[in-house]
């Protein structure tokens, strides 16, 4: 008989811990937290800058079109090594060769398009390292034959050092805010549970259209403001709240 009743105690004493730990288990998932978001910008004058510039040409044929084209890349490309500018940062970003039809109406008789012509682009993606020859490869580009206007972009080479001062900016940020909320509901912030940073791709504000540009393409060097680019990062972060 006590070798029966034995198991079945120790089953209900078992059985009686496991219920007690569920309470605790249910408390634990359950703890409050403050969740916020946190911003942060940093400045810092550009280093570099990238233009885009193309060239496309019309002709009744593809050779001819392309010949064209080929020649006055030809020039670009000589004018900006000139200029100083390493292999390293030039290079092709896209070339095409296009027909152009002629669509049939009901005027001239014709049953379906024809080609009348083509047209060659090839476009030139050139990073300059030393801004104080940006005026002079954007007017020498236009004087060469570059007619496709890109965009001018001002950079940074680096930018991981001004990335991280935007970084523990956004950070100081969502701590001030979750203090002042948990302030404002009486409550104590405890540990951070979680944080996590919004993905960005290190593109500094603001860009410059190149095309606002050629309008002041003459003898002199296009006048050229780099200013100061933005780095904005965003992080999320969660708070515990001390019972």
């Amino acid at each position: 008989m006590n070798f029966l009743t034995i198991p079945a105690v120790a089953g209900l004493a078992m059985i009686g811990m496991g219920a007690a730990t569920l309470p605790a288990m249910a408390e634990a998932a359950q703890t409050p937290t403050i969740s916020v978001t946190g911003k942060g910008t940093a400045n810092v004058a550009p280093d570099m800058a990238i233009i885009s510039m193309g060239v496309t040409k019309e002709a009744e044929t593809a050779r001819e079109a392309l010949n064209a084209n080929t020649e006055a890349m030809k020039k670009v490309l000589e004018e900006m090594q000139n200029a100083g500018i390493e292999a390293r940062d030039l290079q092709t970003s896209d070339f095409s060769i296009q027909p152009q039809y002629v669509y049939p109406n009901n005027n001239n008789g014709e049953q379906k398009p024809r080609i009348s012509g083509y047209i060659v682009r090839n476009s030139l993606t050139v990073r300059v390292r030393d801004l104080e020859k940006v005026g002079d490869v954007l007017d020498a580009s236009v004087s060469l034959g570059v007619n496709d206007g890109g965009n001018l972009v001002f950079t940074n080479d680096k930018p991981d050092e001004i990335v991280n001062q935007a970084r523990s900016k956004a950070v100081k940020d969502a701590m001030a805010k979750a203090k002042t909320l948990a302030d404002a509901a009486g409550v104590t912030l405890g540990a951070i549970k979680t944080i996590s940073e919004q993905a960005h791709n290190d593109i500094p504000r603001p860009m410059a259209k190149m095309r606002t540009m050629e309008m002041a393409v003459g003898s002199a060097p296009v006048p050229i403001a780099a200013g100061e680019n933005s780095y904005d990062v965003t992080v999320n972060v969660t708070f515990e709240i001390v019972q």
